[in-house]
């Protein structure tokens, strides 16, 4: 678990239930809805909120520049970091500049680039994750993505600086973990992480894809699930309608968590670090 020692979690928020006239907590899937809408905060939106001073930089040097993947260097209270985030857009043209927030392979190159960089310099790394996945088009699959993936998956592990990844919408698949494999992994309450869509789920349980909401009722997928098992380390509460209604607060609470973590995480011995890393996902499912 985390070693910032922030706030007690607190319940979910709950909902009316309409049939009944009580209260109830929401169902999985209505919280997969909640972080596929297109007013959620995107990657860039918390970057303005939680950094200053962020200047991205661009391309992988091997192919082009992903625009479903952002990244530069910027400063958390006065620390520098490199900051990278998979960004969705809010509008069709957007989500075309942005590949709806699926990334190539160039996307996850561009992301180690920087990471290594982060590493030569010293700088703590932050990822902000929201995607439904990886492309998984013929020119992204030509150009290597499952090679990327687990090549972002290997050097993580060995990175020499602190690594906190923070889900903010959708957490799919190597598309998420590619970006994912930290010191510390956090979510929003109405974001979602798994191997797969509850749609997919189900048209591969049931061979209909109308069961997604049985799906996700099923497949461990919210944030409190996950962290009740480990899979995550915190959970921060946003309104139960979605974080764009809060986002301020939400932002200044991810702040100072940040800060705390990555002060405490830069304190440890390198070798302690990197061996923390690796057995945090050595003990899942144990």
């Amino acid at each position: 678990m985390s070693i910032f020692k922030g706030k007690p979690r607190a319940r979910p928020t709950v909902r009316p239930d309409t049939r009944t006239g009580t209260t109830a907590e929401p169902q999985p899937y209505d919280k997969v809805l909640i972080a596929r809408k297109t007013t959620r905060p995107t990657a860039l939106d918390l970057i303005s909120e939680i950094f200053t001073d962020f200047m991205e930089l661009h391309g992988d040097r091997s192919f082009g520049d992903d625009r479903a993947v952002v990244g530069g260097i910027a400063m958390l209270d006065g620390r520098p970091v490199t900051v990278i985030g998979i960004q969705r857009g809010r509008n069709i043209d957007e989500n075309v500049l942005r590949n709806f927030g699926s990334a190539h392979p160039e996307g996850y190159r561009k992301a180690l680039r920087l990471m290594k960089q982060a590493e030569k310099f010293g700088r703590p790394v932050v990822t902000l994750i929201n995607t439904s996945g990886a492309f998984c088009g013929v020119g992204a699959e030509e150009r290597g993505m499952g090679e990327a993936i687990a090549r972002n998956l290997y050097e993580m592990s060995l990175l020499r600086v602190p690594i906190v990844s923070i889900i903010i919408g959708e957490g799919g698949s190597g598309g998420a973990i590619g970006l994912a494999a930290a010191d510390s992994v956090w979510m929003l309450s109405n974001s979602v992480y798994s191997i797969i869509s509850p749609e997919g789920c189900a048209s591969i349980l049931w061979k209909d894809s109308s069961r997604a909401r049985d799906a996700a009722a099923i497949m461990c997928i919210t944030a409190h699930e996950l962290l009740d098992i480990g899979v995550v380390d915190r959970v921060f509460e946003e309104h139960p309608e979605g974080a764009e209604n809060d986002l301020p607060s939400l932002a200044r609470e991810i702040k100072e968590a940040l800060v705390n973590e990555v002060s405490e995480l830069a304190r440890m011995d390198v070798g302690a670090l990197v061996q923390r890393r690796y057995d945090r996902f050595r003990k899942f499912g144990s």
